[in-house]
């Protein structure tokens, strides 16, 4: 642990992807003192007509205990 789970619109390579997933590891460790075996980091595509649903209502607005960064949009 952690488990980090990243959802974003479809679209980026899997380059890319690694790329985050790598920085978000590297970011984890830091912050948080643990070994790289320690964090993994999974990546979720959300189709942009799903995000509200699927993203913004549950996670976002229906859990806001665990919102750290909130973001700078309202797609209500």
């Amino acid at each position: 642990m952690p488990h980090i789970i990243v959802k974003l619109y479809p679209g980026k390579s899997e380059r890319q992807k690694h790329a985050l997933a790598q920085a978000v590891t590297d970011a984890a460790m830091g912050a948080l003192n643990y070994g790289e075996e320690s964090v993994s980091v999974g990546i979720e595509d959300v189709e942009p007509w799903d995000w509200t649903e699927q993203v913004y209502k549950p996670d976002i607005i229906g859990k806001p205990e665990t919102i750290y960064k909130k973001p700078g949009y309202d797609p209500r």
